[in-house]
C-alpha cells in the first residue's frame, strides 16, 4: 500500500506547475506578469480542489489522512453513475449540505478564472464545458484510490459551480463596462 500525504500531493502539484510554467517562459522568452498572477490564482484553485477531492474531509488526530493506493483494492471500482442517488443518503443534513455547497463552491473560482485566462472560453457554455471537463478528469483520477469514489453527483455539482462562477464573472464584467460607459458619457 502506498500512502500519499497531503503535503506530498501538493508538492507534486507545485513541482509540475513550476515545470510547466518554466517551459512556457523559456518558449516565449518573456513573462507576462499579469497573466502569471491570474495563473497563480488558478494554481491556488487547483491546490484547494485537490485537497478536497483527493483527501478525506474529516481529520484523525487533527491531521488530514493520506491518499491510499493499493493495487489489490482497486477493484471493484467505486463509481456512481446514477444522478442524485447519494446526495440524499448522508448521515446528517449537515453532511448533505457540506457536500452540496462544497462541491458547488469548489468550482466557482474556475468559472471566474477560465474566461479571463483563456479568451476562447468566451461564453457560458464553453466555460461550463471546461469546468465539466476538469471535474470529469478529477473524478476519473480518483478511480485507482480505494478510499475515494467517482460520483456523477460531484460532476454535476462541480459543473454547476463553474457555471455560477462564470455568471458572477459575466455580471461583474457587465457592471464594469456599464460603469466605464457612464464615465465616458459624463466627460
Amino acid at each position: 500500500m502506498v500512502k500519499i500525504s497531503l503535503l506530498a500531493g501538493e508538492l507534486l502539484l507545485t513541482a509540475l506547475w513550476i515545470l510547466a510554467r518554466a517551459a512556457v517562459w523559456l518558449k516565449n522568452k518573456h513573462i507576462d506578469r499579469k497573466r502569471e498572477a491570474w495563473l497563480l490564482l488558478m494554481y491556488v484553485n487547483l491546490a484547494v480542489i485537490i485537497r478536497f477531492v483527493f483527501y478525506p474531509f474529516s481529520r484523525v488526530g487533527g491531521r488530514v489522512q493520506p491518499l491510499l493506493f493499493d493495487a489489490a483494492a482497486i477493484l471493484p471500482l467505486r463509481v456512481n453513475l446514477i444522478p442524485l442517488i447519494h446526495i440524499l443518503r448522508f448521515a446528517t443534513r449537515r453532511d448533505m449540505l457540506v457536500n452540496l455547497i462544497g462541491n458547488v463552491a469548489l468550482f466557482i473560482p474556475s468559472g471566474i478564472v477560465f474566461p479571463i485566462l483563456y479568451p476562447k472560453l468566451d461564453g457560458f457554455w464553453k466555460t461550463t464545458a471546461a469546468g465539466a471537463l476538469l471535474s470529469l478528469c478529477l473524478e476519473l483520477a480518483q478511480l485507482p484510490f480505494f478510499t475515494r469514489a467517482t460520483d456523477v453527483d460531484d460532476l454535476i455539482l462541480n459543473t454547476l459551480g463553474c457555471a455560477l462562477g462564470y455568471g458572477l464573472w459575466a455580471l461583474s464584467r457587465a457592471a464594469w463596462n456599464l460603469r466605464n460607459r457612464q464615465k465616458k458619457g459624463t466627460q
